[in-house]
């Protein structure tokens, strides 16, 4: 059954006070993707989700398309159309989608397209049906969020910003204990269409997450910059919910970037203006 509106559907221009730029909703009983690396057990809902929303304090926020649900967006569409004032979306596509199931998407409020590229063979950006795809995606103002670890950001990120796009870098950018594409990732930021999520210091550092997530945010505020930095949630943190809940990743950000005008930019002024959200008039968060 697809998300229906709720009692507290934005209808209007809502200020952006904060964003959440990274969550996923989904059931369990929806069709998944072959070759998938993981299935979920339980529902992810959307009321359950704008509950978490409200509770703290959180405007807006960003949907994101599960590596398991393939390139099969609709019930994340349907999600959008329920809060279209409140949500925006990523998703997932074939390189050879065409044009008019572009801008379809557009209509249902998607901004950008994720490579969710953990587990798979880096593609070939060279080719001729990626570049046709992040032509588009140039031309819609849209950004290409990649998920891959710090190893091979690089490869994938260098080929997304010389063809022109916005790139959106999840989770820290992956580092492990072997790689860090801080130089990188740095070096991306000065094109001044590069941003990072802090985002799911778990998939990181699963055994010391708060020394490394603060002293990986310290380096990105100092080497990237605050404008180039978003908060995500990565509700409801597949794979790794038994330890972890919304309310302490939203805390986490407070120890990240302890300043309150650094937190403004992070959580409401950046992500209201990459995403396309309202930009009227922010609310301290």
């Amino acid at each position: 059954m697809p998300p229906t509106p709720s009692a507290n559907t934005r209808t209007d221009r809502a200020p952006v006070n904060a964003v959440d730029s990274h969550a996923h909703v989904f059931l369990r009983d929806l069709p998944m993707a072959a070759g998938r690396r993981h299935t979920p057990g339980y529902d992810a809902t959307l009321a359950d989700y704008l509950a978490l929303l409200d509770a703290h304090g959180i405007s807006h926020a960003v949907l994101v398309q599960p590596s398991f649900l393939g390139t099969d967006n609709r019930f994340m569409l349907d999600a959008i159309r329920a809060q279209p004032q409140r949500l925006r979306g990523v998703a997932v596509v074939a390189p050879g989608i065409d044009e008019p199931a572009l801008l379809d998407l557009a209509a249902g409020g998607i901004c950008g397209v994720r490579l969710n590229l953990v587990g798979q063979a880096l593609p070939d950006l060279s080719q001729r049906d990626w570049q046709d795809l992040l032509a588009r995606v140039r031309a819609l103002d849209w950004h290409v969020e990649v998920h891959r670890g710090a190893a091979d950001l690089p490869a994938v990120g260098q080929p997304v910003l010389d063809a022109g796009c916005k790139l959106v870098v999840d989770h820290f950018g992956l580092p492990d204990a072997a790689h860090d594409a801080g130089d990188w990732l740095a070096h991306a930021a000065q094109t001044g269409r590069a941003w990072v999520k802090l985002s799911a210091a778990y998939r990181s550092w699963p055994h010391n997450q708060a020394a490394g997530a603060i002293t990986a945010a310290q380096r990105l505020l100092r080497d990237v910059g605050p404008g180039r930095l978003l908060w995500g949630s990565d509700w409801p943190h597949t794979q790794h919910r038994e330890h972890v809940d919304y309310a302490s990743t939203h805390a986490a950000l407070r120890a990240w970037a302890p300043d309150a005008a650094t937190r403004q930019r992070i959580l409401a002024d950046t992500p209201a203006e990459l995403f396309h959200f309202s930009n009227g008039d922010h609310h301290a968060p």
